[in-house]
């Protein structure tokens, strides 16, 4: 049994306490073994902590990692006119290589800021599945699905893709990745195919994840037609169940927060890009009042522009508070159960806690920073303080997948020049 130490730090437990203890990982099951005081010596190899802060590897519950390839190519507006005048056009000309170079730069950033697990909906999947089973990290990948504007037998062979993919790629890369059926939400997938497919997810037994009412041009439309509100529509179709999760929720109103409390459906909040893009602000402290189940997203480095976690905890702390006009709402204390815990429990990936038996995925952070000084409260700190560059090694199954900021798995210049040269060659291609 291999065996790693991480020894001297503070460790930040599941009830959101910090105390000092050291971890043992069996690397062979990607474990955690022990949490106790003394543990110096007994790994075959070992981590020191001293002065860092030791984490659950955080989880980025919504992203499009491989929209690395478009951060900073169409910038400053709204969601409906950056889709379609930018975005979709550039995406059309993606490649399957195209996409494993943009997921592999996505994944090297996530190592970089302390992520080790995260939730993905893009297509060309068996690309990012590859990248993600080199680079080490654990994830729940599936394809995204739109209907609109296609003919019916492309409509329903993307679909199909989506269930494919789901059951073809589940459990792969050792088991590190979980899979999900993926309509892209309730405006861009017709009522015939979510008729037809959500009871195949349902068959092959994966969740559902999708957007949701992400802005008012998601939630009018529907309202308009059925005369009813988009989460209660995903209810009628069978995708509102405990395993579920939705992307965005920022204009849900007080009956939808109580469907998704009654159903115990996830909601993961992105508010990096709800800002950019002004959709709203989405009333998470309500969300948290009525006890749903909240996790925190980047959603794509195209609209966000950046893949870091701890960039996105400061910015649901400060926009829930911004919300409710309350300064006490969306605490410390939430952030980093959404950074953690909050958010695997939203996907459904058994991580994010540190305790015995745990997935051995960690986050090391270095103290030693004037923006970490004074140490009065390293809770508040994670929420408000530490950034991406302050993550010093990172762990996922076990593995180090980061050593004082040297990431182990992928060749950081390889990546970044393949990126800038794809990233390049996409733009060109799609203004032709």
């Amino acid at each position: 049994m291999a065996t790693l130490a991480i020894t001297g730090g503070r460790l930040l437990r599941p009830d959101g306490t910090i105390s000092r203890a050291d971890v043992l990982i069996d690397q062979d099951e990607g474990t955690i073994l022990e949490l106790d005081d003394d543990l110096d010596g007994t790994g075959e190899t070992t981590i020191d902590a001293s002065n860092a802060l030791v984490t659950p590897g955080f989880v980025n519950g919504h992203s499009h990692v491989a929209m690395t390839l478009l951060r900073g190519h169409a910038d400053d507006k709204p969601l409906d006119t950056w889709l379609q005048e930018d975005i979709w056009p550039a995406e059309d000309e993606l490649t399957p290589e195209d996409i494993r170079v943009g997921a592999e730069l996505g994944l090297l950033e996530m190592i970089k800021s302390g992520t080790t697990a995260f939730a993905d909906m893009y297509f060309e999947v068996p690309e990012i599945a590859a990248a993600v089973d080199t680079a080490g990290l654990r994830a729940r990948l599936g394809h995204g699905v739109v209907t609109v504007a296609a003919d019916e037998a492309a409509a329903r062979e993307d679909a199909q893709t989506s269930i494919d993919v789901a059951r073809e790629l589940d459990g792969a890369a050792d088991g590190r990745i979980s899979t999900a059926f993926m309509p892209h939400s309730l405006t861009t997938v017709g009522e015939e195919y979510l008729d037809e497919f959500v009871p195949k997810a349902r068959e092959i037994g994966v969740p559902i994840h999708y957007h949701a009412n992400e802005t008012t041009d998601e939630v009018a439309p529907i309202v308009e037609e059925r005369g009813v509100r988009p989460l209660a529509y995903a209810a009628e179709k069978g995708m509102l169940e405990p395993e579920d999760f939705v992307a965005h929720g920022v204009h849900v109103d007080e009956s939808e927060i109580e469907l998704l409390a009654e159903a115990g459906t996830g909601v993961i909040h992105c508010p990096g890009s709800n800002m950019k893009l002004a959709s709203g602000m989405a009333p998470v402290q309500r969300l948290l009042d009525a006890g749903v189940t909240v996790g925190l997203g980047t959603d794509g480095a195209a609209s966000n522009n950046d893949l870091s976690l701890l960039d996105e905890a400061r910015d649901a702390a400060m926009v829930g508070k911004l919300e409710t006009g309350d300064a006490s709402a969306v605490p410390a204390e939430a952030v980093a159960e959404f950074l953690t815990h909050g958010t695997a429990d939203a996907i459904g990936l058994d991580t994010g806690r540190l305790e015995p038996g745990a997935a051995a995925d960690i986050a090391v952070i270095d103290l030693d920073a004037p923006h970490l000084t004074p140490p009065h409260d390293f809770v508040s700190h994670l929420a408000y303080a530490v950034a991406a560059a302050d993550v010093k090694h990172t762990i996922c199954d076990g593995q180090v997948l980061m050593r004082d900021r040297e990431v182990q798995t992928l060749d950081e210049r390889a990546v970044c020049d393949r990126a800038s040269e794809r990233a390049a060659a996409l733009v060109d291609r799609a203004a032709e």
